[in-house]
Order: structure tokens, then sequence, then C-alpha cells
């Protein structure tokens, strides 16, 4: 199931994608940068997706695997940073 600015936690995340069957959870947040520092970009996303609880519907509906992408954007540019969080290793 995929949703776009559904309301996650303390607020709304960019993209939220649950697959039941193969119980991951995905969490995207997109930035647009207005300086070329899209490093920075990509960690602000990642800790606002922290800061607000975005992965918290994910991690009620059980799933295993969550995946946390941060995603930034200036002009033609782009940069993902990914964090990863499960649940049989965080035990």
């Amino acid at each position: 199931m995929l949703s776009s600015n559904t309301e996650a936690g303390e607020g709304y995340s960019d993209i939220l994608i649950r697959m039941r069957a193969r119980s991951i959870g995905i969490v995207v947040e997109i930035k647009y940068t207005e300086k070329q520092d899209l490093e920075k970009g990509c960690q602000e996303a990642l800790a606002q997706v922290e800061e607000k609880d975005y992965a918290r519907p994910l991690i009620e509906d059980e799933m295993e695997t969550i995946f946390r992408y941060g995603i930034a954007c200036h002009k033609r540019n782009c940069m993902v940073r990914m964090a990863i969080h499960n649940r049989a290793l965080a035990e």
C-alpha cells in the first residue's frame, strides 16, 4: 500500500509504503535545498523522519524492516541517503 502526504507520527511524511506480505515498510522524506549541499539536505530529511516519528504507523503495523529514505534535490541534482531499522536486530 502506498500513501502520500499521510499523517504519520507528529506530522505528514511525503511517502509511506507498506509491503505487508514481506513485512517491510518504507518512509520517504524529500527536501528541496536552496544551496548545492545535497548531503546536508539528505541528513535533514532523515532527521525529520526520526524527530517527527514518521515510522510509527509502520512499527504499529509490526513491520519487521523499515527503510527510511532522505532525498535532497537542487535544480537537476538529487541525492538519496538511506537508514534501515530491523526489528529482529534491534531486540
